[in-house]
């Protein structure tokens, strides 16, 4: 039996060698694997006393040769490819361990490998014969059958193969993207995404999921301390509250933020000098909507917090920087079904693909490009100081609200969330509903302009008292007019935040 190492990766190479040469496997080799084995002490003969021809070309050519690709790529079935390997002198080759250069981690012409991918596709290709490994992760594997049974079996070859088409796909797309760098709506889309975790169930629990990846996610770097295992919606959800709690704290210079996600939309949110007054007041803003949602906490959560968390309405999953060991034996002693996670600052957004059937719709992901620095306020009444602390509240909290939205806010906290409305009116009346006695003197925000006064008269007659909203209506002018008219401060900024 002979083996070809070619590999970029040196991890465990000389221990897989070893262990083939112990089982009286041949070892072909090139350039610096050949070196890392001769290192190693480790028997084998190089690629260009097979080939006949040196490295050329700085290493660009060193296994395109049809004494390599012959020996990978014949068919022993086929007695036409065996008379041709004994006609030309080539002997077969029944494993190939390859990986690529570094493309991914450093992108550049010379890290786009030629030789390795002809390697693994041949290889794959003909897997009914030869084995192909592209990840150190399998050498322990095929080492332990190779040792049971003597020969790898159709079915790991099989596994083999599709992971090394996987990993060229991959290295292809990251290639193709590398190009496409300067180019927001490329021509094509070559998306590779790894499976990282297989959740309880999808949407509904008749449905399948799980969470992939393509490229580093903080969800690789968080840490589920309790509760049963997480759903497609625990995830989503809880990856809205965690960055939205991010961006709220950003926003409010570092101070705690405690957001409640239900359903994807913010139904609490408060900042405040301690996180216990942020949590108490992030849920007094809708009691009754945080049962069965996500509590997202922008700090560390001591014995005080969790034992709030513990005594308020159940939450289906907790996300936190961290917990005191107090606090986290409280929250998984009195909350067993509660998901509780630590995690690090989310990565930033990307591109997004939502798929439609057979077609996907791409784009960019929504940042702010307004800041209230280049607001203009629209009415002859400013905001206070502290609406002006309200509103920004308010229009961040709206731009992750499903439209139709209307946030209301006093005093940093969320006290009316009205979302996902087809009137832009019944989302008012939906979050002072809500605020009740609160809506007197709150800030509030609408995430798209309001085409009639309507909204704004709806808002205005329960007592609001600053609004924010982009602006950009034929009907600005008349808006305008009735919030000075109501005595209303209105800001414009330019800028639509809708979220479907």
């Amino acid at each position: 039996m002979r083996a070809l190492l070619s590999v970029f990766d040196k991890t465990g190479l000389v221990e897989l060698a070893a262990g083939l040469r112990s089982l009286g496997w041949d070892l072909v080799a090139s350039g610096h694997t050949s070196d890392a084995l001769a290192d190693g002490g480790v028997v084998h003969v190089q690629v260009a006393a097979v080939t006949g021809f040196p490295e050329m070309l700085g290493g660009r050519v060193k296994t395109l040769h049809p004494r390599i690709h012959g020996g990978i790529l014949a068919d022993r079935s086929v007695p036409e490819h065996l008379a041709d390997l004994d006609a030309q002198g080539i002997e077969p080759i029944d494993l190939v361990v390859c990986n690529l250069y570094p493309f991914r981690s450093s992108p550049s012409i010379e890290t786009i490998d030629i030789g390795g991918p002809a390697l693994v596709r041949a290889a794959a290709k003909n897997h009914a014969h030869v084995a192909v490994v592209t990840s150190p992760d399998d050498y322990g594997p095929v080492l332990g059958e190779l040792r049971a049974d003597g020969v790898l079996s159709d079915a790991t070859r099989r596994r083999l193969a599709r992971s090394a088409f996987a990993h060229t796909a991959a290295y292809d797309a990251a290639i193709v993207s590398w190009l496409d760098a300067d180019d927001p709506l490329p021509p094509t889309l070559h998306l590779t995404l790894e499976r990282a975790e297989i959740c309880r169930y999808g949407e509904n629990p008749h449905q399948r999921g799980a969470r992939y990846r393509s490229g580093a996610s903080w969800w690789d770097a968080a840490v589920q301390h309790g509760g049963t295992a997480l759903s497609y919606l625990n995830v989503f959800d809880a990856d809205a509250a965690w960055r939205l709690a991010h961006e709220v704290a950003a926003d409010a210079g570092g101070d705690p933020v405690v957001v409640i996600v239900k359903h994807a939309n913010p139904c609490g949110a408060a900042t405040a000098d301690d996180l216990l007054t942020a949590y108490v007041r992030a849920l007094d803003g809708d009691p009754v909507s945080a049962f069965g949602g996500i509590v997202a906490l922008s700090g560390e959560v001591g014995d005080e917090v969790a034992e709030a968390i513990a005594q308020g309405p159940q939450a289906d999953v907790v996300v936190a920087r961290g917990y005191t060991p107090g606090a986290l034996e409280r929250l998984v002693a009195r909350r067993k079904a509660t998901r509780i996670l630590s995690a690090p600052v989310p990565e930033e957004a990307g591109r997004q693909v939502r798929t439609l059937g057979a077609a996907a719709l791409v784009q960019d992901a929504d940042t702010f490009a307004a800041t209230p620095k280049g607001w203009q306020v629209a009415t002859a009444r400013e905001p206070t100081e502290e609406e002006w602390a309200d509103l920004v509240l308010a229009w961040r909290l709206c731009a992750r609200t499903m439209s139709n939205a209307i946030v209301l806010v006093a005093g940093g906290q969320a006290v009316g969330v009205g979302a996902g409305q087809q009137s832009r009116v019944v989302a008012a009346e939906l979050a002072a509903e809500k605020a009740g006695e609160r809506v007197a003197g709150a800030a509030a925000a609408s995430d798209g302009f309001f085409p009639f006064p309507d909204g704004l008269e709806a808002l205005a007659r329960r007592g609001v008292g600053a609004v924010v909203q982009p602006g950009g209506s034929v009907r600005d002018g008349e808006v305008v007019a009735a919030a000075d008219a109501a005595g209303v401060a209105m800001v414009l900024t330019g800028e639509r935040h809708f979220r479907h």
